[in-house]
């Protein structure tokens, strides 16, 4: 599995490899990373790779031509790269597709800078278009590192335990259960007294009851979905 980052400011998303479980991943062979810089692609005196907005309105877009020449030089050397564009106007990036996207042998992150990138590129280029939520960020790179982040921990072998991801929140639309650590009793405040006695099956079950309180109290949109998919589960029995 490949992850190539285009982007103008390869030094923002680059130290994130550099410690904890990716960059042992890394290490490991199990994904790699590059980097393509738009600006290197851009043919004029001065690099220019920014320009302002047909028809006026505030703000810069990356102009077509370096972003296309880039795109294609990606292109023509890994014919099926998965190229995502970052854009608060995309889809909102799921649990489910950082699941599938795992899948990909190669995923191409698009950073926009400014305003943004000129609408064209996006039309000619972008197999999907994502958002991670409802709010406006100075570039694309915070947002392509989520979902990097995202989708590598669904890469086989890059979570020591393999088990810690079907106890993710997000699993059959639920939010992880609470969890608890050592000691037992923290300023007064107890674990549940069901974890300490070994009855991983009254374990599990208290998990479920808890995350199923835990969902409908932070995300009874999450809620109402896993009752659902309950639903349908009992009728196919």
């Amino acid at each position: 599995m490949r992850f190539t980052f285009v982007t103008l400011f390869e030094n923002l998303v680059k130290p994130y490899f550099e410690d904890s479980i990716l960059k042992r991943a890394i290490e490991r062979s199990l994904f790699e990373i590059d980097f393509k810089n738009p600006r290197d692609y851009a043919f004029d005196k001065h690099k220019k790779v920014d320009d302002y907005k047909i028809g006026g309105g505030a703000g810069l877009l990356l102009k077509p031509k370096p972003l296309s020449l880039c795109l294609d030089s990606i292109i023509e050397k890994s014919p099926n790269a998965h190229i995502i564009i970052t854009t608060p106007v995309g889809k909102l990036f799921r649990q489910n597709d950082a699941k599938r996207l795992a899948k990909r042998e190669h995923i191409v992150f698009v950073s926009g800078r400014y305003e943004g990138i000129d609408e064209r590129i996006i039309e000619e280029y972008a197999d999907e278009v994502f958002s991670i939520g409802d709010f406006v960020l100075t570039g694309g790179e915070l947002a392509s590192l989520v979902m990097c982040d995202a989708i590598a921990r669904n890469i086989e072998g890059v979570l020591g335990n393999r088990e810690s991801l079907s106890e993710e929140s997000y699993e059959e639309y639920l939010l992880e259960a609470p969890s608890f650590t050592k000691p037992n009793i923290f300023k007064k405040n107890p674990s549940p007294s069901e974890f300490l006695k070994g009855n991983h099956g009254k374990i599990t079950a208290l998990k479920k009851t808890l995350a199923l309180a835990k969902t409908k109290f932070h995300r009874s949109d999450l809620y109402l979905k896993s009752k659902i998919l309950q639903r349908i589960k009992e009728d196919e029995k």
